[in-house]
């Protein structure tokens, strides 16, 4: 009797105990936030703060609505992209009901919000994303992610707590086409390399990857009819390295990885010039009917296709034949750039007729802008690099314009002059440089209506591995993309610099190389943590 009763005494006793520990935990207040202070990039169309917080524990759980596969697949990558750092386990649950607490995804089509836009909502007992469609979804957890301590980006377990500003975001993108470009013909980078600049840039909203994937120094996705494009063309780079290509294989599963974080893959074969890879690999391309030697070095504008050959579009056919049907996206890139060996009549009949070439494989041709010079249909895309001229006749054929021009858009550019990779024949371009330009008035005659979009290019010409590609593309990609999704009456240098500055834990923690610009007021992240409770 005496042992029962002392057996009771002491379970009442643990049980007050863990009573009073839950009631302490549960009288935790909500640390008091201000939304509108975080450091968001790219920034939110509207913003507003109620002055809370909603706290991420392991109890939390993400719900999606209904049964979409598609939707579940999203909340099970914001899941992802929050456990490992957590160490919690969030399980990922369709309702058909809206939950009272943890994240809710919905699709509401509301269709003012278009295709990537969404809203936000933060609670202190729940957050709840809806959106038009599953694109406007996936950008907002990077909105959800940047709202997060810094550490939320480890692979390892970090120290809580995790606490998000509680009030209201409704964002939408300016310009539906958001790119950066990587050259990986003249320092070729291999899938693992694609992935994680793929990760990086869906970061910041950006929507699109365009792949540079041939040129004079290699050609690097394998063409099965033309096996040789690979095998010698592919087999060298800049400074004589080994090179490489993607297997039709590798450039799926590029195309599947990137899909899944809502990026268009657009692939370009630069022609007639930039071709001496695939001049080296048949001696038929070229009018001679010699093939060229390999060419290792960074001189352009020496090579073209033999543009009066039959061959030749045989030869154009087959490439976009089997690019178009590993690409789902609407666009082939045809370069068309820098074509000084070709006579320029000869030009104008060959970008008009590989128009037609491009078309009959239900794509869209793109092209660097000296493809204005063509016949070109109205539903072609022409990208301004150079020439303002050709963005002016752009206009006038009502033709689209994606805005990246080399001054001011182009990653391989120098910083400074001190800067020890990258080049400097367009400019030096510093981190206010390539953030302080407005694409909508950039050229007088080209109107925002006239602008797809906004991309930023990486030419590899001096940048051999990642440290270096992320040192040129960091810390001016976060500009790029608010310069493509945040409205210009938003957009101020000042204030962006700060929020700039605070992105220096999540670069350092993600292992990004950048570049520490004394234009940015960079600042290590300080977060007031909250005593744990504590029990009797």
């Amino acid at each position: 009797m005496i042992k029962h009763l002392i057996a009771t005494s002491q379970l009442i006793i643990v049980t007050l105990l863990l009573l009073t520990f839950c009631s302490c935990q549960e009288e935790i207040p909500a640390t008091p936030k201000d939304l509108t202070k975080e450091a968001l990039i790219p920034k939110p169309s509207n913003m507003s703060a109620t002055g809370s917080s909603y706290r991420l524990t392991s109890a939390t759980t993400i719900y999606v609505d209904g049964s979409s596969e598609e939707v579940k697949a999203i909340g099970q990558q914001l899941a992802n992209q929050i456990n490992p750092a957590t160490g919690f386990n969030l399980k990922v649950v369709a309702t058909d009901t809206p939950p009272s607490d943890g994240i809710f995804f919905i699709l509401n089509k509301k269709a003012s919000l278009g295709k990537e836009g969404y809203d936000l909502n933060i609670e202190d007992n729940k957050i709840v994303f809806s959106a038009n469609q599953p694109d406007g979804l996936y950008r907002g957890i990077h909105t959800l992610i940047q709202l997060l301590p810094a550490r939320i980006n480890a692979s390892s377990i970090q120290e809580g707590p995790w606490e998000i500003a509680s009030g209201n975001i409704s964002d939408q993108p300016e310009f539906e086409y958001r790119g950066a470009m990587l050259d990986v013909s003249r320092h070729f980078f291999g899938v693992k390399d694609v992935k994680r600049v793929i990760d990086l840039i869906a970061k910041y909203k950006l929507n699109v990857l365009h792949l540079h994937l041939a040129d004079d120094q290699g050609w690097r996705i394998e063409i099965k009819s033309w096996p040789n494009l690979t095998k010698v063309g592919g087999s060298t780079e800049v400074g004589g390295g080994e090179g490489g290509f993607f297997t039709q294989e590798d450039y799926k599963e590029i195309v599947r990885y990137a899909a899944e974080r809502y990026i268009m893959i657009v692939p370009e074969i630069d022609m007639p010039g930039h071709t001496n890879a695939a001049l080296a690999s048949y001696a038929e391309l070229n009018c001679d009917g010699k093939a060229t030697e390999l060419y290792t070095g960074t001189e352009v504008g020496f090579s073209t296709l033999c543009t009066g050959k039959e061959i030749t579009y045989k030869f154009i056919d087959d490439v976009f034949r089997e690019l178009a049907a590993i690409t789902p996206g609407p666009y082939l890139h045809i370069g068309g750039d820098e074509s000084h060996a070709t006579k320029k009549n000869d030009y104008i009949k060959f970008i008009t007729r590989v128009q037609g070439i491009v078309s009959s494989h239900g794509k869209q041709m793109m092209g660097w802008d000296d493809i204005i010079a063509g016949d070109i249909k109205t539903n072609a895309v022409v990208q301004h690099w150079a020439k303002e001229d050709n963005a002016k006749a752009a206009v006038e054929k009502n033709v689209k314009i994606v805005m990246s021009p080399a001054k001011k858009a182009y990653l391989d550019m120098q910083y400074d002059s001190t800067s020890h990779l990258g080049l400097h024949w367009a400019a030096y371009i510093e981190i206010d440089d390539g953030y302080n330009w407005n694409p909508n008035n950039y050229i007088t005659e080209v109107k925002k209506e006239n602008i797809l979009g906004i991309e930023a290019p990486l030419w590899t010409e001096t940048v051999t591995n990642m440290d270096e590609l992320e040192y040129l593309v960091f810390p001016r990609l976060p500009g790029y993309a608010e310069l493509s999704w945040t409205d210009e009456s938003k957009r101020d240098w000042n204030e962006y610099k700060v929020r700039l500055g605070k992105q220096k834990s999540r670069f350092e923690i993600m292992g990004v190389d950048y570049y520490q610009s004394k234009m940015v007021p960079w600042v290590d992240e300080v977060e007031t943590v909250i005593p744990k409770a504590t029990g009797l």
